[in-house]
């Protein structure tokens, strides 16, 4: 099991950016894949981005592709969210999540993903 603990939310104007931070830890890290989600109010748990810890590929949701980053930084245990260009629509609880494994299929859906951070609230307002 891993521990996940999400930071960086706040209330910005449109068109400001954020970054947030999940510090992880536990067992396996080599092999885990952490990914961002978010979740409106009203709506369904919305996949954004995807990384193995030790690198490699990063994946994104079509919605965010050229504006939101996934990144780690090495030096805190953690995997960033830059977000740029925030608009109203981006308001949402975001959350970091965890799951053991590399696979096409799964790395898209928050049910694949055992383990999850508190969330930390993102409010744009225009």
């Amino acid at each position: 099991q891993m521990q996940l603990v999400e930071s960086g939310g706040g209330s910005v104007r449109a068109g400001e950016s954020l970054r947030l931070s999940c510090v992880v830890s536990g067992r396996s890290l080599s092999s885990a894949v952490v990914g961002w989600f978010r979740q409106a109010p009203g709506k369904e748990r919305e996949f954004l981005a995807a990384r193995l810890w030790i690198g490699g590929t990063n994946h994104y949701a079509d919605s965010v592709k050229g504006r939101f980053a996934i990144s780690r930084d090495m030096g805190r245990d953690s995997i960033d969210l830059q977000m740029n260009s925030l608009t109203p629509q981006d308001t949402a609880i975001y959350y970091c999540a965890a799951r053991q494994g590399w696979d096409t299929t799964k790395y898209y859906s928050a049910n694949n993903y055992p383990d999850w951070g508190q969330g930390t609230q993102v409010t744009v307002f225009s």
